[in-house]
């Protein structure tokens, strides 16, 4: 298992320091808190390391070996076991929505990609839900995902996010970011971070299309749909059709996303825009789904996971991406193929011309460099 002892969240920083600024009182204090639980468990599960990889990410060579805890509010994880592989449904909806929501995922990424969990080898799949109050995220930890419960537990008419299990991608999101550990293991910083990022969102969608049978066409390419209670003005986190449309709220500020390399946001901040510049490969992938049409995971996805898994490395550049799926799809489907072409185009829409040398000491490089901060991971 590749060291990993970071935490790698849903909801992105920026989207809670707005409503650290803009928010009421108690949301104020819920998105204070949420980012003070964030670092405090990051920095926690840093001095651990995988003391927990043993007894919690062992494989189950086989099949689907889900188990649901409870962690009661509290920061202690696993928690309590409350649902199994194969145990009847719980009273507690967000258990059900945490072992089905991991189900599906097994079964895009068998079905479609023959992959074994995680791994690729049987990994179980452990969650815990109900994790600290007022949490406004779910993360990957290296080892198992962990659901808040949003604000579940604030009066009606201060409430911003459901709880976080209510959204199927986002449990997609956060699985795929295991995957990634396992295969490629992109850096979360810059630009490699940002592709981190967008293939968590990449297999997120598809795994939400797989569920429902949509088309790409059908689809409506949202992450975090139904994340959002009806007091935002917003259908989600990020969009990949429309990058940057997502939300525009007085409260959680409007979406930063760009969906071009000329709008590319040079930041030191979110570990170098790794949030908001994912937006550029998000709008890629999503215009070659609608280039080849059908259902997206049956080409597009091929051609995604293949480099995800076989070509790209933990360096990986924006650049790196569109030349290695352009690879991808020519091993897959033949030089001049159609897919080929899609990629092409889908990666020419952002700004990114296939075959161009790599600027992966671009501009973002340069101002980390006068911080001190260039070649720094998280």
């Amino acid at each position: 298992m590749h060291a990993h002892c970071s935490i790698l969240c849903i909801t992105p920083p920026h989207m809670l320091r707005e409503i650290a600024q803009n928010g009421t009182p108690v949301q104020q204090e819920v998105a204070r808190k949420t980012l003070m639980a964030s670092e405090s468990f990051r920095a926690k599960r840093s001095a651990m390391g995988g003391m927990l990889a043993a007894s919690l990410a062992a494989t189950i060579i086989g099949g689907k070996e889900r188990t649901i805890y409870d962690a009661k509010n509290g920061t202690s994880l696993p928690g309590v076991k409350i649902r199994g592989e194969g145990d009847p449904a719980s009273l507690d909806p967000a258990v059900n929505e945490a072992y089905d929501g991991s189900g599906i995922t097994y079964d895009l990424y068998m079905n479609a990609f023959g992959r074994n969990s995680i791994d690729n080898n049987g990994m179980k799949l452990n969650s815990t839900v109900h994790f600290q109050k007022g949490y406004d995220n779910a993360f990957w930890d290296g080892e198992q995902m962990v659901y808040g419960d949003g604000d579940e537990d604030l009066p009606v008419d201060q409430r911003l996010f459901n709880r976080f299990t209510k959204s199927l991608d986002v449990i997609a999101h956060e699985l795929t970011h295991g995957v990634t550990q396992y295969e490629a293991n992109l850096n979360y910083y810059g630009q490699p971070g940002a592709l981190n990022e967008s293939m968590s969102d990449v297999f997120g969608s598809l795994v939400k299309q797989y569920q429902h049978m949509q088309t790409a066409t059908e689809a409506d390419w949202i992450i975090g749909e139904g994340l959002f209670t009806s007091n935002v003005n917003g259908v989600g986190i990020r969009s990949m059709k429309a990058p940057g449309t997502a939300y525009d709220d007085p409260v959680l500020g409007k979406d930063p996303q760009p969906a071009h390399m000329s709008d590319y946001v040079t930041t030191i901040e979110d570990n170098g825009g790794v949030h908001i510049n994912s937006g550029i490969p998000n709008h890629a992938f999503y215009v070659v789904a609608r280039e080849l049409g059908s259902f997206a995971w049956e080409k597009a996805g091929v051609i995604w996971y293949k480099a995800l898994t076989d070509k790209l490395t933990k360096t990986s550049s924006f650049e790196d991406a569109a030349n290695l799926t352009f690879q991808a799809a020519t091993e897959l489907y033949g030089s001049g193929s159609l897919e080929e072409q899609a990629v092409r185009t889908g990666w020419a829409e952002v700004g990114i011309t296939i075959g161009a040398p790599s600027t992966n000491e671009g501009c973002l490089t340069s101002v980390l460099r006068v911080f001190g901060l260039a070649g720094s991971k998280r």
